[in-house]
């Protein structure tokens, strides 16, 4: 391509370039170069970023790159300036063959916008060719009485190249008989020899002649013909061989057409008595016609058929010379042909046996399989080397015999890491190049009892309330085994774990078989609040292994117990009093206190006071946190002197329990009520000595709450491990205790009132239930 035509031929293309990008659509666009075959490596075509108006700089962020077919390995385009460079050697003839124009078609595409690009790349042919004969030699047999202008046609020299570069002349060597004359037929030239001077086989019986064919390249390039002329005499002599016993060697596989020997007989006779053909002789082998072939009148051996030295290493065969004379003379040879080996056969792999079972406890060195190796090469060529991978705990070992191995054990088999291998075997041989040959074998190991149960962890802790309904599954137990079958059938018992408790038998059940604990009696916290006990998990193996888990139950409170009144009960057990005030008291005068208790803890025991029914609602109120009932004014004359005040104590459990009392208040003159006073004095004694016995009492029961204080402080950490990971709901929490300046506070559980805060637990479960507390809600 001239310059000045790529120059203006590139300008024309970024003008359509332009106008394209404008309306975003794709550039197509066609460049041809031209290169001579031959040329070196890295040799410049042209650069196309240049002959598109590309901008260089752009080029490797819009990715331009060759997509097109498999010729694309020819060239290379560099990203860097555009330049299209050949990538490797060209030979136009393996392209092309003899078509004219050698053309090769390339897809350039750029992106950002997408634009593609066809070039064709001319392969121009070089004189790279000699012309050639397709026989190195011509032998001709001329009767010598053959009338002068006899034509006799040579054999056509082919030229791979074209055009100017292939056969132009034909040329023949000086000599006082013969002349060259050339035919056009076609696109060839066909030479003929012509007889100029008649033959006298006297004066001279051969005639060697050379025919050389010359191209119209630069330099020119040239190939010979080498013609024999006999002049052919009466026949008068045997054909004879030039020895008796031919032998040559021949790789095995060779391609049909392989030269494998030429016999060569020769006769002193002119023309035709002197002329010998070959045949094969009548005792040879009928498989050799299908393997050989004989050139009757050049008496090279060719090969027909597959050569194969596993199925026959030596051939040998008898050739027949015989002359044209009348009668016709022969002779024979023996030709002797021997097969060299090739390494053609991979190497063959027969397991004889195989364990596909095998047990996770098999010891180092135990067989799994015997394999036998062959190849059907000879020599180093069917020595074999087996090998398995290292990712596999098996190995082969040889045996006494020769080419059998035993696939042994090379470590510790474990089921629970690997059930199953597919062990490949590969036997390679040592030809060159090596063969190789893979077998995988399938080996399943088998489980033995050598994992014990094991629990998730190693304590658990169960939160039940009390009053369960008995014989009804309270939790359920699992532990998981990595062996199979048997060895992991697992078997649960309970074991009693605190020797203070009674026999955990008669108020626990576990079914062996799932796990499921069942309560067969009903708790009571007010009885028992904590015990401990262990589970057993046994598998079926032999021996069988186990392992246990420990078990802490804590029994949360339910409001299950009704406040009972402490005061006011009167002589025939009823909850009923009669209080005496004189007339004069003032208001906020304590009239009385009722007493009750609750045998539940926590919000199930914290009382509420409250009047249901009083005649006069102006004279008296009740403190719902004491029970203490004081006046609210003075009283005046027309007041009643007898009011019944009816007060229900109720607890704050979800389901509030509650019980009544009555207080009957009497209003009498003051002297009156000092007389009543009085007698109250009497009993002062008796007074007294319940307070004493109240004292002890209560001295015991603050001893049992700082015990229980200590008790909560260690269970902390539980507490907030159990809120964090509980797998059970709100209603199952345990009791926290704290204390704000001289004030202490109790946050309980499992149902709470109104006003409850939902703690959140892990896993998306509920967690604990408090109520939201104000200091002023709770009394020390």
């Amino acid at each position: 391509m001239e310059a000045g035509g790529q120059g203006r031929k590139g300008e024309y293309w970024r003008t359509v370039l332009c106008i394209l990008l404008c309306f975003g659509q794709q550039l197509s666009a066609q460049i041809r170069y031209s290169v001579p075959e031959e040329v070196k490596e890295g040799s410049i075509v042209g650069n196309i970023a240049k002959d598109l108006g590309l901008d260089v700089n752009t080029l490797m962020d819009r990715r331009f790159r060759i997509v097109s077919g498999s010729d694309e390995a020819l060239f290379m385009v560099n990203q860097n300036n555009g330049v299209l460079y050949v990538q490797r050697k060209i030979d136009r003839e393996a392209l092309c063959d003899s078509i004219g124009a050698c053309l090769i078609n390339l897809k350039i595409v750029v992106e950002n916008p997408l634009e593609l690009h066809y070039i064709v790349v001319e392969i121009t042919d070089v004189n790279d060719h000699s012309p050639a004969f397709t026989e190195k030699e011509k032998r001709l047999e001329i009767s010598e009485n053959t009338l002068q202008g006899t034509r006799f046609q040579l054999q056509v020299a082919r030229d791979p190249d074209i055009g100017s570069n292939s056969v132009r002349l034909y040329k023949l060597s000086q000599n006082e008989h013969f002349d060259l004359e050339i035919r056009d037929r076609a696109e060839d030239k066909l030479p003929f020899l012509v007889l100029q001077k008649p033959l006298d086989r006297e004066h001279k019986a051969e005639h060697n002649l050379i025919l050389t064919t010359i191209d119209g390249g630069n330099p020119q390039r040239s190939g010979t013909l080498n013609i024999t002329v006999f002049v052919l005499d009466v026949n008068d002599n045997r054909p004879f061989f030039s020895q008796d016993v031919y032998s040559s060697t021949l790789h095995e596989n060779v391609q049909i057409g392989t030269l494998v020997i030429k016999v060569m007989a020769s006769d002193s006779d002119y023309g035709p008595n002197g002329e010998v053909s070959y045949t094969f002789g009548g005792d040879n082998n009928e498989n050799i016609f299908h393997i050989f072939g004989l050139n009757r009148l050049t008496g090279e051996i060719r090969v027909i058929g597959e050569v194969d030295f596993e199925k026959n290493s030596v051939y040998k065969m008898d050739i027949q010379a015989i002359d044209n004379g009348q009668p016709p003379l022969n002779t024979d040879c023996r030709v002797i042909i021997k097969i060299l080996d090739l390494n053609d056969n991979k190497p063959i792999i027969d397991v004889t046996s195989l364990s596909n079972v095998v047990p996770e406890d098999s010891k180092p060195g135990t067989v799994i399989s015997l394999i036998s190796v062959t190849d059907r090469d000879a020599g180093v060529n069917g020595k074999i080397v087996p090998s398995v991978s290292d990712n596999v705990p098996f190995e082969l070992k040889p045996s006494v015999q020769e080419n059998i191995y035993s696939l042994v054990t090379k470590g510790k088999l474990d089921r629970e890491l690997v059930s199953h291998y597919d062990i490949p075997i590969i036997v390679t041989d040592l030809g060159q190049p090596p063969l190789s040959s893979f077998k995988s074998l399938s080996v399943q190991v088998s489980d033995v009892n050598d994992n014990r149960p094991e629990f998730s962890k190693d304590r658990l802790e169960l939160y039940l309330v009390e009053n369960n309904a008995p014989g009804a599954p309270i939790m359920s137990v699992s532990a998981f085994d990595k062996d199979l079958n048997e060895n992991a059938m697992i078997t649960y018992y309970m074991i009693r774990g605190d020797a203070a408790q009674n026999d955990i038998a008669t108020f626990l059940n576990i079914n062996s078989e799932t796990g499921v604990i069942y309560a067969l009696n009903r708790f009571d916290f007010e009885v028992i609040r904590k015990f401990q006990f262990q589970v057993l998990a046994k598998d079926s193996g032999s021996p069988p292994l186990s392992s246990n888990v420990t078990v802490n139950v804590f029994i949360l409170d339910q409001n299950d117990n009704v406040p009972v009144i402490l005061y006011p009960v009167s002589a025939n057990g009823s909850a009923e009093g009669v209080e005496e005030i004189p007339r004069n008291v003032n208001a906020g005068h304590l009239v009385t206190k009722v007493r009750a208790y609750d045998a539940d803890i926590g919000y199930n025991g914290w009382l509420l006071f409250s009047l249901q029914e009083v005649s006069d609602h102006s004279l008296f109120g009740l403190d719902r946190y004491t029970g203490q009932i004081r006046t609210l004014r003075s009283f005046t004359e027309t007041d009643e002197a007898q009011h019944k005040l009816l007060i229900l104590v109720k607890d704050n459990g979800n389901i509030s329990l509650s019980a009544t009392a009555t207080v009957i208040v009497k209003v009498v003159e003051p002297k009156e009520a000092f007389a009543a006073s009085d007698v109250k004095n009497e009993s002062n004694v008796t007074f007294y000595l319940i307070i004493t016995l109240g004292s002890v009492s209560v001295l015991f029961v603050i001893s049992i709450i700082v015990l229980i204080v200590m008790q909560c402080s260690k269970s902390t950490d539980y507490s907030s491990k159990y809120l964090q990971d509980s797998n059970y709901d709100g209603t199952l929490c345990h009791s926290i205790q704290y204390r704000s300046g001289d004030k202490r506070y109790m946050l309980v559980g499992p149902r709470m009132s109104i006003g409850s805060t939902i703690v959140p637990g892990s896993n998306g479960k509920t967690g604990c239930i408090f109520p939201h507390i104000h200091d002023e809600t709770f009394r020390s």
